[in-house]
């Protein structure tokens, strides 16, 4: 069935159920038993919330990365709330209309009590399942992420670059889908054709995402998340960790080694919450997302999360339309020992005259990027991709220091495709060559993993252990039927081609499946009151894969193993600057020397990337900033005479910078800049041995900012600016494109609409409408800039 009759015949049932959702919150008088283990004070209060049945409001800023010992026995949330906050300087105090609000402790008793400070984060009487870190000031970016096997660490004790954006600054930005969001980050850039089918990145100049098989984790795990394009209406967080992470979330399915990019879904909030968006997009998209949240239970320890959104219309690219739909349903439960969360989605895309990355022949200069609206895709080609994903998790707590944890799930992915694979520029006139096919395939994951988190002392040594073992398996079916003609178009007056008939491929075969495989172990050791952290960690990954003849046989298999270390150090010599270091490592599957090699079918094993990097992070009332450097080694087959060897390498060395935060009252600022030396370090080809790689550019900068505009009460500008340098096309750096600045604008206004709170929200993008070619994919692709693009959309929550 369409997106759009799902969620019309869902909408009227969606309504009914949650409405009935809601029961009363317990008495805060009541005693009752808690068993809540040590960890960030934000993340035991959080749980504090969730067995007291309360609504705790507190300012992030005041908790900061201070650490809880936890909580046992018996108590009523009153008593529990003083214990949890003893000789921390704060103090609760219950609210007139319920709930509770932490201020700063009197210094001295009997003088007048300390105001209460402006909210900004809210945790409700059950709160998120994953004990989310805080946001910081602005709410645009939160004070911790995900890594992987460690699990949620503010960005103060993680060793790694990490950024972790809210649902708050996805709304703002109006992204609708992951890589409009990432590409605000000045070491990530994205690589796919506006008007595409996918969406493709690089992260610190290597790229993700360019296979068949996703590479963004959903709740920390791979095979999950919709495998070509992953919508936000219902993502909390997006995270991005910098750096190959195969020892943290294991190796990645199409092994990128650059970074990672996991998804947090929304949950059930404490405050029940019905939320309503209309929204526009050039030239003529329509749509609205509809989130609905509700928590039941004596305690509220039940939570329900319905998240339906659905667009259709014309984009503003020549001859293109694109209907797309997604519905997510997010189940928890909040016991005083055991956990669980389910998540279901169902994401639809079609596109007509889908846009591809435009390939270029060799030993001509590249022609001038068109207009941005300019489409060499034909009305008739066209785009369908479904995906469905699901999984379950649960954790036990089986002491006060010592967690099981268990989840499984896994996507499949239904694709038919009509359209020009490699549309090839021809001379410097801007002639395109293309050859349509006719696609089917299906991609299928399952992915498991269970393990143990415990804590415990050696003498003054603290430890934060972590045990996991994983398993993820892909396959992939594919059909499909070209043309027999090749055809001609242009990039600046793109051609009418009449229809072509080709056949739909008569079966979808089995082409290959792969299983990663692993086991691993990470400890934390914290000394000196966590002023000194040290990470060490140790994963085995086990690679196998089989390819398969049109026939069903297996034409190839590969069965290899890797062990991937990981140490980690963070450093704080004051009260408000971290020093770290990591050396880190990624995996990426070995080849198998092909027929015309002396050592024809020897097995290599899987590729070992590796990073050593330095950083400094401070944080001042509000505000993150960040200074790292890095060197990243990626090793890979080449033919070496003869001999097929593993001796090539590619080595990207950086410089990073970052600023976030609200800078003064009232003034946000997302600021950052790359700069990338990536160099082909070893190659069997002289053409290319020292050469820049392909499409990676020296220096990337990105700056965002937004002003509470205090002459209109509830008005906020907004203002952004990407700078890309210049992007070499080939290995032998013949052919390059130059580069580039976009200039971003926005606004938003609260204001209240039928006593409803309503948020308008206004962004343009391109806002000169500049013609340029944005980005240069890892094969050679060139995908053009997007046009100037208007997104309106409405916000009212009752």
């Amino acid at each position: 069935m369409a997106p759009d009759a799902v969620l019309a015949q869902a909408s009227p049932a969606v309504s009914q159920v949650v409405s009935h959702l809601v029961s009363p919150i317990a008495s805060t008088g009541q005693a009752r038993m808690f068993a809540i283990a040590p960890g960030p004070l934000y993340a035991v209060l959080n749980r504090f919330a969730s067995v007291g049945g309360i609504d705790l409001s507190y300012d992030a800023a005041l908790l900061g990365s201070a650490q809880s010992p936890g909580l046992n026995g018996i108590h009523t949330v009153p008593d529990g709330l003083r214990a949890l906050l003893a000789g921390s300087g704060l103090e609760a105090v219950e609210m007139p209309g319920g709930g509770f609000s932490l201020r700063k402790a009197p210094a001295v008793s009997g003088t007048q009590a300390a105001p209460l400070l402006p909210t900004v984060t809210i945790f409700g009487a059950a709160a998120v399942a994953s004990d989310l870190p805080p946001a910081l000031a602005g709410e645009q970016i939160a004070r911790g992420a995900r890594l992987g096997l460690l699990g949620n660490i503010d960005i103060m004790d993680a060793p790694f670059s990490i950024t972790s954006y809210t649902a708050k600054a996805i709304e703002d930005q109006q992204a609708r889908t992951v890589g409009d969001m990432v590409a605000v980050d000045a070491s990530v850039r994205y690589v796919s054709q506006p008007g595409g089918i996918l969406d493709a990145f690089t992260i610190r100049g290597f790229p993700v995402g360019n296979g068949n098989f996703g590479e963004i984790a959903f709740d920390g795990m791979y095979g999950v998340a919709s495998n070509y394009r992953v919508s936000t209406g219902y993502i909390e967080r997006i995270e991005l960790i910098k750096g190959p992470t195969a020892m943290l979330t294991g190796m990645a399915p199409s092994g990128s080694v650059g970074g990672g990019i996991n998804i947090v879904p929304k949950r059930a909030t404490g405050p029940d919450l019905t939320q309503v968006t209309a929204d526009y997009a050039a030239s003529s998209q329509l749509g609205g997302n509809l989130d609905v949240s509700r928590r039941f239970g004596a305690q509220r320890q039940f939570g329900i999360r319905v998240n339906g959104n659905y667009r259709a219309g014309d984009t503003n690219l020549d001859n293109q339309s694109r209907r797309a739909g997604a519905g997510a349903l997010a189940l928890d439960y909040q016991g005083e020992r055991l956990r669980a969360t389910l998540d279901f989605i169902d994401q639809q895309e079609k596109i007509t005259a889908p846009s591809r990355l435009l390939h270029i022949v060799s030993g001509i200069n590249v022609p001038d990027a068109p207009n941005g609206r300019r489409n060499v895709s034909q009305p008739w080609e066209n785009s369908s991709i479904r995906d469905q994903s699901l999984l379950m998790r649960a954790e036990y707590d089986i002491g006060d220091k010592l967690t099981w944890f268990i989840a499984g799930g896994g996507g499949r992915t239904r694709v038919a495709r009509l359209f020009a694979i490699t549309p090839t520029i021809i001379n410097e006139a801007g002639d395109v060559a293309v050859l349509d096919s006719n696609y089917k395939f299906n991609v299928a994951r399952t992915t498991v993993d269970t393990g143990l988190r415990a804590r415990f002392n050696t003498g003054a040594v603290s430890h934060h252990l972590s045990m996991l073992v994983s398993d993820y398996r892909d396959q992939l079916e594919r059909g499909f039927n070209n043309a027999t003609t090749t055809s001609l178009t242009n990039l600046y007056q793109p051609v009418s081609l009449p229809a072509q008939y080709i056949a739909a491929p008569a079966g979808v075969p089995k082409v290959s499946q792969t299983r990663l495989a692993g086991a691993a172990l990470a400890d934390t050791l914290s000394m000196l009151d966590k002023r000194v952290q040290l990470t060490l960690g140790l994963r085995h990954q086990q690679v196998m894969s089989d390819n398969f003849s049109t026939g069903g046989a297996i034409a190839s298999h590969y069965g290899q193993g890797a062990w991937t270390p990981m140490l980690g150090l963070v450093v704080k010599p004051w009260q408000h600057v971290t020093l770290y270091a990591n050396r880190a490592e990624g995996l990426s599957k070995g080849d198998t020397a092909p027929g015309s090699a002396s050592n024809a079918g020897e097995v290599f094993a899987p590729y070992r990337s590796r990073q050593l990097e330095f950083g400094v992070k401070v944080e001042q009332g509000g505000i993150v900033a960040t200074v790292s450097a890095f060197q990243i080694s990626k090793a890979s087959g080449q033919m070496s005479g003869a001999r097929f060897a593993a001796d090539g390498e590619q080595r990207n060395r950086g410089l990073e910078f970052g600023l976030y935060g609200e800078v003064v009252a009232g003034v946000r600022l997302l600021a950052s800049a790359t700069v990338l030396d990536a160099r082909i370090a070893r190659s069997g080809n002289p053409e290319s041995a020292g050469k820049a790689a392909v499409g990676v550019p020296t220096l990337q900068a990105n700056l965002g900012a937004e002003w509470d505009a205090g002459f209109v009460p509830g008005l906020t500008l907004a203002g952004g600016l990407a700078y890309t340098g210049r992007q070499y096309v080939d290995q032998a750096n013949m052919q390059s494109i130059p580069h580039w600045t976009r200039v971003d604008i926005g606004a938003r206004y609260r204001t209240t609409v039928a006593r409803r709170q309503t948020t308008f929200r206004l962004n343009v993008r391109n806002v000169f409408d500049k013609h340029d070619w944005a980005a240069v994919d890892a094969y050679g692709g060139l995908a053009q800039a997007e046009p100037r693009t208007l997104l309106l959309s409405a916000t009212m929550r009752f």
